[in-house]
């Protein structure tokens, strides 16, 4: 035996191999086989050229690819594991050779029609670029540009609406996990189950896969590009999973730069004027002509906004980002193979210790009754506002002096769940998810003294809305005479014009995939509302059935889709009345960084928050929940939740025979556990949700179970592209099967 393939039901690739580095490399070549184009796609984010054949909308991606110096730090990183760990880098060349191979070697045809749209022809991988992938799909999971979100909204509103609008607003990923001790099981073995949150992308970003080897025997989900299986495993003996632990191990420093006959200087923190690394790369943009840019890089790192001349619009900054990679030369990758060959949760602990980014929390159980609940990764020591938002690089104090140590945590009532929010990991962020999903999850493992795997899709699926309660009170609270206060909400005229504000997804850049454009300004109400103005018979009758609503967003809901559309209005007149509306101007930071700014979905993620606080700026919230009852009574929405909260898949090159309302409709919302979010106010789809589920049994690896939004395959046409998604919608598992006598053998490679 070299090297065997082998397929299930699924299509899922099961592979064999003799060493762990013939074993890479038949993962690279199967995964070219199977997603030639999403392999292409990614190495173009990687080295910040995927305009030359996405056009000009992929352009603001590749300007900050280029300007943060992701494919140097890729580069970088590789030479740094070669000199270290010679053992790793020469696993992460057969892989990258492996795909080399698959994508361009005989008998294996590559049918992927993306390639015959675009005219483009696979490039070569070096071995550096599945840093470069791992690099680029997390540059942004830190959420650095929320820094910028938090100086905006102070500026307009102070310093205390940044406590305000803290939620876990337009992020780029967020997850589900959990992990039940044995003594909480029916068969007396721990069982770890989850679900990552990420924008769904066609294909997905994790792949099922099984690679098997004397050394080792692991199944788990890969990120295509990337060899090993990183983030959710189970070797047979042991299983770990992670979520994203939200921590903050970015920083913006506000620059001050000038130019010198020799070139760039920057001014640092004693003082003095320093010579700043600068050259200049070109964008080869589709359609259009090339564009120049100036790359810029202090002693804090580079600049990936505005330079010596500022910003575009001419405001005089310059932004430069300081990330770990940079400064250290290492993406983690020394885990992947220790990761692989674990027996026990000592060795995944020991084997995370090598962890750098993203962040995580990780929970771990082997079949000896071991348990492990901890962080993984490196966050900097320094100053807490650096966390807050961009800090001048001119004054001292604002320096890196170390590396926290990972916090651990335990579990309580034999479980431990984590989705996001305050957990081991406060100590090293700044802004986590609302705790409305690691609640609903705690509730509903006690509601039963032992799980098995079976039960597991049960808490996968749950709609319930915590979020909800807020609104629902203000509604509860507008009786059908109420007076209104004096202070009118604004009109809707007054709304500002769609498109006008930044909106997430704008530009489809690989970590903000396209939403729906944005919903329309509510329809101009004929006669002003006065303050002895009772309810309409029509919004009276909608309030009562919004309040009758069991609070579960299910696809079938009409009680969820009329609560979604109050939800949206109210949003919508918060976002133009002349108090918050200023803010939806940000400064001319480059358009990727912008859906972070955009004040629609800033408001939306934490409308609880707002109808909550003692006061909101002055601004009548029960006129504002009143009027916006009226707008959505006059024209109610004429069916379910899923008929407008459709999956909004993002693809690098859209199919024009794919209409929205193609899309199948979804159940859950942006705080239930089944984490499907739309952006109130702009719109119902779900560019982000669950990228995977999982179900890792400690008692017996054959009864795990896993699922992914699309298929195995990236293939249109493909009989496993599209033939996991009706149980994907439908909340069930496909089974994990890793008896090779039980698949099939496609070839012996």
């Amino acid at each position: 035996m070299s090297a065997e393939t082998y397929r299930d039901a699924w299509g899922i690739p099961h592979l064999r191999a003799d060493t762990p580095h013939e074993l890479a490399r038949v993962q690279g070549r199967v995964t070219a086989r199977d997603r030639a184009w999403q392999l292409e796609v990614e190495r173009h984010r990687a080295q910040g050229t995927s305009a030359s054949f996405l056009g000009p909308e992929a352009l603001s991606w590749d300007r900050l690819a280029r300007l943060a110096r992701l494919a140097d730090t890729a580069r970088r990183c590789f030479a740094a594991l070669e000199r270290k760990d010679p053992e790793t880098a020469a696993w992460v060349r057969a892989y990258a050779d492996g795909v080399n191979e698959g994508l361009t070697g005989t008998g294996h045809p590559n049918p992927a029609p993306e390639f015959a749209r675009t005219g483009l022809a696979p490039g070569r991988w070096d071995p550096w670029t599945p840093l470069g992938v791992w690099l680029a799909t997390h540059i942004l999971f830190a959420g650095f540009p929320a820094k910028l979100w938090r100086e905006h909204i102070a500026t307009h509103l102070g310093p205390e609406a940044v406590a305000l609008f803290a939620a876990d607003g337009p992020g780029t990923a967020g997850s589900n996990g959990w992990l039940v001790s044995g003594e909480r099981t029916t068969t007396g073995h721990a069982l770890i189950a989850g679900d990552p949150h990420r924008f769904i992308e066609d294909p997905g970003v994790y792949q099922q896969i099984h690679l098997s080897c004397p050394e080792f025997d692991v199944v788990g989900l890969a990120v295509p590009g990337v060899p090993g299986v990183a983030h959710f495993g189970h070797t047979g003996t042991v299983a770990w999973a992670i979520t994203n632990a939200m921590a903050d191990y970015q920083d913006l420093y506000r620059e001050r730069l000038r130019r010198t006959g020799a070139g760039v200087e920057a001014l640092g923190p004693d003082g003095t004027w320093h010579r700043a690394a600068r050259h200049t790369e070109t964008i080869h943009v589709a359609g259009e002509d090339t564009v120049e840019v100036e790359i810029i890089e202090t002693d804090r790192g580079p600049v990936i906004a505005g330079g010596p001349e500022g910003l575009d619009d001419g405001t005089p900054a310059a932004l430069s980002l300081r990330y770990p990679p940079r400064v250290t030369a290492d993406l983690g990758f020394g885990a992947l193979l220790p990761l692989l060959r674990a027996r026990r949760v000592a060795d995944v602990d020991r084997a995370l210790d090598a962890w750098a980014e993203p962040v995580n929390v990780v929970q771990a159980a082997d079949t000896e009754g071991g348990l492990l609940h901890r962080v993984a990764g490196r966050v900097p020591v320094r100053p807490a506002a650096n966390g807050l938002r961009p800090v001048p690089a001119w004054e001292p104090g604002h320096e890196w002096t170390g590396w926290h140590t990972p916090p651990r945590a335990g579990l309580t009532d034999g479980v431990a769940v984590m989705a996001n929010q305050r957990g081991p990991a406060t100590p090293l962020g700044v802004e986590f998810a609302p705790p409305h999903r690691a609640d609903r999850i705690k509730a509903l493992l006690a509601g039963k003294e032992h799980w098995s795997a079976a039960d597991m899709p049960a808490i996968h699926t749950d709609t319930h809305l915590g979020s909800a309660a807020p609104l629902l009170t203000h509604l509860a609270a507008l009786p059908p005479e109420a007076a209104l206060a004096s202070e009118a909400a604004p009109t809707p005229e007054a709304a500002p014009t769609p498109g006008a504000a930044p909106t997430p997804g704008a530009t489809p850049t690989p970590n903000a995939p396209p939403t729906a454009p944005p919903l329309a300004p509510p329809e101009a109400t004929p006669t002003p509302l006065t303050p002895l103005t009772p309810l309409t018979p029509e919004a009276a009758a909608l309030r009562d059935r919004i309040l009758a609503w069991d609070r579960r967003m299910d696809a079938d809901s009409t009680g969820a889709a009329a609560y979604a559309a109050v939800r949206a209005a109210v949003v919508r007149r918060l976002a133009a009345h002349p108090v918050l509306a200023p803010a939806s101007v940000p400064p001319a930071y480059p358009e990727v960084l912008l859906p972070w700014l955009a004040l629609v979905p800033r408001l939306g993620h934490a409308l609880e928050h707002l109808l909550r606080a003692e006061d909101l700026y002055g601004i009548d919230r029960a006129a504002t929940v009143r009027a916006a009852l009226e707008e959505v009574a006059a024209s109610p929405p004429s069916g379910t939740w899923g008929d407008t909260h459709r999956l909004a898949p993002w693809r690098a090159l859209p199919d024009a025979a794919t209409a929205p309302g193609d899309e199948p409709g979804l159940s859950g919302d942006h705080d239930c556990v089944l984490c499907t979010s739309p952006v109130p106010g702009l719109t119902d789809r779900a560019a982000r949700g669950p990228a995977a589920r999982y179900v890792w049994d400690l008692a017996d690896r054959a009864n795990s179970r896993w699922v992914v939004p699309h298929g195995a395959s990236g293939l249109p046409g493909s009989p496993h592209h599209r033939d996991q998604q009706l149980l994907w919608l439908g909340g069930e598992l496909a089974p994990v099967v890793t008896d090779f006598d039980r698949l099939t053998k496609e070839s012996d490679d």
